[in-house]
């Protein structure tokens, strides 16, 4: 089932989601693996790991308007959430101007990345057959 189909069920009070917890700690760990790695490395996220990254922040933004540790906890998320978001992008424009990236490397993307590295490679293909 597609999370935001999962998301609606659970909205109606139909089902609950049942995921692996994504919290502030989880999020520092990938962050900071992100930082370390060369930039033609990636870390395997899970493959739902952008609505869940999403959810948390809604979440947390939602109960930071009545608690002021909620809403430190919330800007701590949504910074740590930024730095891996800008690691990964540069990393996959860095894998998108390769002229033949590995493909363990590829297998790594999650669907969302997946999408955007075919974008940005089909535009520097693009761009350098018009160029040479």
């Amino acid at each position: 089932v597609r999370f935001w189909v999962a998301r609606e069920l659970e909205k109606d009070g139909i089902v609950k989601i049942k995921e692996g917890a994504l919290d502030a700690a989880k999020l520092y760990k990938i962050q900071w693996t992100e930082r370390i790695q060369a930039v033609g490395q990636l870390s395997s996220l899970p493959e739902d790991f952008y609505p869940r990254l999403r959810r948390l922040i809604n979440e947390l933004k939602a109960v930071s308007r009545v608690s002021p540790e909620k809403m430190r906890e919330y800007e701590y998320v949504q910074n740590l959430a930024q730095d891996i978001v800008n690691c990964r992008l540069r990393k996959i424009i860095t894998l998108a101007s390769l002229s033949a990236p590995e493909s363990h490397i590829l297998k790594s993307l999650t669907p969302e990345e997946r999408d955007l590295y075919e974008r940005i490679r089909q535009i520097i293909i693009e761009w350098r057959a018009k160029i040479v």
